[in-house]
């Protein structure tokens, strides 16, 4: 059985609103993530190709609007759902699960994160 560990990442203002910031946990770089009052921890490595997934920009999900016809007319992005999106080949994550968007069977590993007096840790 493996013991695991809590790293301090920083403090919690240090990470901006729907933003977030890298830190290094043991072994391990992680990607800590806020949204409002939530927080969330993956590991910074894409399940496609080991890319620096937490370097990527955080987007709402892609919403394709359809006509009468069901032509699609628009694309906007939907706020109610973030992904984060791998920049080396573009694949999306849920932000809040870590699930890939379009292959639920996908996910990135994810930490639990905490705040205590201000800072942030993640346990690995």
């Amino acid at each position: 059985m493996s013991v695991r560990q809590v790293y301090r990442v920083c403090a919690v203002e240090q990470i901006p609103d729907r933003g977030g910031v890298l830190g290094v946990a043991g072994d391990l770089e992680v990607g800590v993530f806020r949204v409002g009052d939530r927080l969330y921890a993956y590991e910074n490595r894409c399940a496609h190709q080991g890319g620096p997934v937490c370097t990527g920009e955080i987007l709402g999900k892609t919403v394709q609007v359809l006509d009468g016809n069901r032509r699609v007319v628009a694309e906007v992005f939907d706020e109610g759902e973030l992904h984060l999106v791998c920049p080396w080949h573009g694949w999306e994550y849920d932000l809040a699960t870590g699930e890939m968007a379009c292959d639920r069977r996908f996910r990135l590993r994810r930490f639990e994160v905490s705040v205590r007096d201000g800072i942030v840790y993640v346990e690995v």
